[in-house]
């Protein structure tokens, strides 16, 4: 027997190292060429790392959380032959021999089951959720071997627990029917084909015990992000409230008239075509502060990040040159960025360099909010639910749609004055709509 080493490969340009977020196997199991061993994160990019080769596990270089460097030995496998096959410094998996190729004659292999992923290493794609998502079908129902024990944790790849929470599914109850019990796509999809079952003994019982999650991966990259812009920023909070009626009314006769080549449009594109003009008046709201150096950037770009939920986290992809787009190019953009980001395709800089930044909740907006302010930015416009309100206009209550703005600033470089200045040109931009398309 032979002893192949993968070690972790170079994931991204200018990328020194990268953190464990997951392992899809164990020492002992036993895998296929191309299973997924387990992944890693860098920056907010997830990564599969699969096998080359197929073997025994035998040794396993990390635990989950730790950083690991580009072409660390990361996994052992023990595999047919007579001599080692360790990987190259630099090879990824994908490109290094198998060490079984040179010990013995090919024989006929038996037909293996549909692989999940591609041999090459890739950012974990999201296949459920969306319109354009195959409906499920039925899959296996049997494998390599039984469920794994009750109790124990489930084994599947950061793709199938993504689809998994998409779909509501407890990963707990789906027998999985890859190596070592590992939950793949088909085992997801037969477990939605055959439905949900009622839990058996329903009733009223005492619970005990404490489950210990781990913070890693994005949501520790958030926990550090959060506590670095609250430790180091003195937040002040301004909140107004904004008569929507017309934007809306001008947002739905778009909508009505909608071209094959234009995107439909929410709220948000009118919000960011209304900075954009408010930014122009007041350059010191679109700006980063390196505290350190004690200098204020105030940028001619504006580069509008839009805090986005993942069934990972919450991520903040740019919309780069927001000036320089008009209002369905904005639409577009933010549309295109949302899906990237969600499906784990968004680039690093499609993630980062923003000079501003919106956060929305949509309908779970709430009535206000105090949102964070994305350090090193100094502000950040929060959108919150729109709600139809009765409004005296001086003889008598009408309905019109409200929605309050709660946008946080740096008042370290941010004075309460020149934040309420800037929210209230958002508020008569918004409110007169036809003032966002007026040149100058």
């Amino acid at each position: 027997m032979a002893e192949h080493v993968i070690k972790l490969p170079d994931v991204g340009e200018g990328i020194a190292e990268a953190e464990l977020v997951e392992w899809s196997v164990k020492v002992g199991d036993i895998v296929r060429e191309d299973a997924v061993l387990g992944a890693v994160m860098t920056d907010k990019a997830t990564v599969e790392i699969p096998s080359p080769v197929e073997g025994k596990i035998t040794w396993l270089g990390a635990e989950i959380g730790d950083t690991v460097a580009i072409g660390s030995p990361i996994v052992k496998i023990e595999v047919a032959g007579e001599t080692t096959s360790p990987a190259r410094d630099g090879d990824s998996p994908a490109q290094t021999p198998k060490a079984a190729s040179a010990a013995a004659p090919a024989e006929p292999q038996p037909t293996a089951p549909a692989k999940d992923h591609s041999v090459e290493v890739k950012a974990v794609q999201q296949v459920a959720g969306s319109s354009t998502a195959a409906k499920p079908r039925p899959g296996p129902t049997a494998g390599y071997g039984p469920p794994r024990p009750e109790g124990e944790k489930p084994l599947a790849s950061p793709a199938v627990r993504l689809r998994a929470t998409e779909a509501g599914i407890d990963l707990r109850q789906v027998p999985g029917t890859g190596p070592a019990g590992r939950i793949t796509h088909a085992d997801i999809e037969a477990f939605v084909a055959r439905g949900p079952q009622a839990p058996a003994g329903a009733g009223l019982r005492r619970r005990e015990g404490v489950e210990q999650v781990k913070v890693v991966g994005l949501r520790r990259k958030i926990a550090e992000k959060m506590a670095l812009a609250k430790s180091r920023i003195a937040h002040i909070t301004y909140v107004e409230e904004i008569d929507v009626t017309a934007v809306e009314e001008l947002r739905a006769k778009l909508n009505a008239e909608k071209k094959p080549d234009r995107p439909k449009v929410t709220l948000l594109p009118f919000l960011m075509r209304a900075m954009v003009k408010a930014l122009g008046e007041q350059s010191s709201m679109n700006a980063t502060f390196d505290d350190d150096a004690g200098v204020i950037n105030r940028h001619a770009a504006i580069h509008i990040g839009i805090a986005t939920q993942t069934p990972s986290g919450l991520v903040v992809p740019v919309v780069r040159h927001a000036e320089a787009r008009d209002l369905f190019d904005c639409a577009t953009e933010m549309l295109r960025l949302a899906e990237a980001a969600r499906n784990g395709t968004a680039t690093r800089e499609e993630m980062g360099g923003s000079t501003i930044t919106i956060t929305s909740l949509g309908a779970m907006g709430g009535v206000s909010t105090t949102p964070v302010v994305n350090y090193p930015e100094v502000a950040i416009v929060g959108v919150n639910k729109m709600m139809v309100r009765p409004v005296w206009d001086g003889t008598q209550f009408i309905p019109r749609k409200m929605m309050n703005l709660s946008s946080s600033f740096d008042h370290r470089v941010i004075d309460g004055w020149d934040a309420a200045v800037f929210v209230q040109r958002l508020k008569t931009l918004l409110e007169t709509p036809a003032l966002i398309f007026l040149e100058g």
